[in-house]
């Protein structure tokens, strides 16, 4: 595994099978794991892992509230930073998990920014929750020379309004409570015949809504919403 100490690797959307291969050579190989976890109750992110763990390495739970403020959770990564520092300083090689791809919308992230001034990191790409979403739709997510935007659902309305009038193909995440905002802008647009829903992307929890048919309070946070503005016809 060459001099490298510590890795950030993309585990994929959910489904363990579809870590990469070279994600999982490494993975098996550390012999400290580190991944986000909530305050309570187990990690999704480890659950992704664990068909593929040797079972006998030493584990980090970063345990992060899930709330819109930086704090605690800056803390908190600065507290998992120094404890992921200490191991390689000992000489242990660390593999920071991130479920997706480490640097798209990954928490690993901050983790990178804490250590990378000091130690080699690197960063193992793994498959997205776009491409996953837009793979279990069954709607692509670009050709030729259409313009992809990903928007935010916590956005406010009138900025995701504007972005997805700026673009052919979007991809909303997030989306969560932001379901009943989303959906009137789309509504307003005339997108919402062209938008598809999609949750738990390759897990065995997968699943894909109607948007017309949905309450206002029934999107979860690991979801993506597609719009095309072609309605998906590529002839």
């Amino acid at each position: 595994m060459n001099d490298t100490k510590i890795w950030g690797l993309g585990l994929g959307p959910g489904d363990p099978d579809l870590i990469t291969v070279k994600s999982l050579k490494i993975l098996q190989q550390v012999d400290v794991i580190a991944y986000p976890a909530p305050l309570e109750g187990d990690s999704l992110t480890r659950t992704i892992a664990a068909p593929h763990l040797r079972g006998d390495q030493a584990e980090i739970a970063i345990r992060v509230p899930m709330v819109v403020e930086r704090y605690p959770a800056q803390e908190i990564y600065d507290g998992a930073a120094l404890e992921i520092a200490d191991h390689v300083r000992q000489g242990k090689s660390v593999a920071i998990l991130c479920e997706g791809d480490p640097f798209f919308y990954g928490s690993f992230m901050y983790l990178f920014s804490r250590l990378a001034e000091e130690f080699e990191i690197d960063v193992v790409p793994g498959v997205s929750s776009l491409a996953a979403s837009a793979a279990g739709l069954g709607m692509p997510l670009s050709e030729r020379n259409e313009v992809v935007t990903v928007i935010p659902a916590p956005l406010d309305e009138a900025e995701i309004e504007a972005r997805l009038k700026a673009t052919e193909v979007a991809a909303i995440m997030k989306v969560g409570r932001h379901f009943k905002k989303v959906k009137r802008v789309l509504d307003r647009l005339g997108l919402t015949v062209h938008a598809g829903y999609i949750e738990r992307a390759t897990m065995k929890e997968q699943r894909i809504l109607d948007l017309t048919e949905m309450a206002d309070d029934e999107a979860i946070y690991f979801s993506m919403i597609i719009v095309r503005r072609d309605g998906g016809d590529q002839r």
